[in-house]
């Protein structure tokens, strides 16, 4: 079931293209006797595509633990910022306005992302507002803070260790200074970024392990809670990484960090 999240037309669209119709597909999870917490997928690509493997196979991961999952159709190349960014924060917004309807807990709501979809995962943590109370959309009524982050093998600056295909999709070869400064998530943490699991390998030759790092270092110097893992080698876009010797943990390290935060029903612990 793919829902529009603006059926009637959304803003910066180029026409009627199928790109320009930016949707979520839910993936509830099954037995849920009260509101449960609930997390918003968003898959790489570089900001030209959104890999499959980084979709619905962490949907479903995430029912596994209890939580109900939503994985996002943001629009890609030719479209750039703000673009992705108000899919994200829209889709942020749905979910907590049909959150009794899904039977999900609109105060925990997070989002997770993977290589440039970490980066707008961590946009949408890092640029958000609490909603327009006089809008006349009931939607945009609703926050768009994420109430938590995880972000894989994450694109978080634009600057030296910048991703090139990212950087160019999202913003062009000639941004200026100050929106390449806006969209370096690490610069833009503060005490109210919310608490982040993040994980990387130390030698991916696409997304220097440095983005994870130095968003690490932000969250640190901030006061934020976070978790850190850097496995020593491993390539570019594992997904679940159910092949990758070391990184295969990762699911069942974030699944634990869930459960610290009490973001994992108990039904599930």
């Amino acid at each position: 079931m793919r829902i529009e999240l603006w059926p009637e037309g959304a803003p910066y669209a180029h026409g009627n293209d199928k790109e320009g119709l930016p949707a979520i597909t839910p993936y509830l999870a099954e037995g849920a006797e009260g509101p449960v917490p609930a997390v918003v997928v968003l898959p790489g690509g570089g900001y030209h595509t959104r890999a499959p493997h980084e979709g619905e196979p962490i949907a479903k991961w995430l029912n596994t633990l209890g939580i109900s999952a939503f994985v996002l159709d943001y629009r890609v190349a030719p479209y750039k910022h703000p673009v992705p960014l108000n899919d994200a924060q829209r889709a942020l917004r749905h979910v907590r306005s049909q959150a009794e309807a899904w039977k999900v807990d609109p105060s925990r709501l997070g989002i997770l992302g993977f290589s440039a979809g970490g980066h707008l995962a961590s946009t949408a943590g890092t640029h958000y507002d609490r909603g327009d109370s006089a809008s006349a959309d009931p939607v945009e009524r609703f926050s768009c803070r994420p109430d938590f982050m995880v972000l894989c093998y994450p694109v978080i600056s634009l600057g030296e260790f910048r991703h090139d295909g990212s950087r160019v999709n999202l913003v062009g070869e000639d941004a200026t200074e100050e929106l390449v400064r806006l969209l370096s998530n690490e610069l833009q943490v503060t005490e109210d970024t919310p608490p982040s699991f993040i994980w990387h390998t130390s030698d991916d030759p696409a997304v220097p392990v440095e983005n994870a790092l130095m968003f690490a270092s932000a969250l640190s110097r901030n006061k934020v809670q976070f978790e850190l893992h850097s496995y020593m080698t491993g390539r570019h876009g594992l997904g679940l990484a159910a092949d990758h010797p070391e990184a295969q943990t990762w699911p069942d390290l974030c699944a634990r960090w869930l459960k610290r935060l009490g973001l994992v029903p108990a039904s599930h612990e």
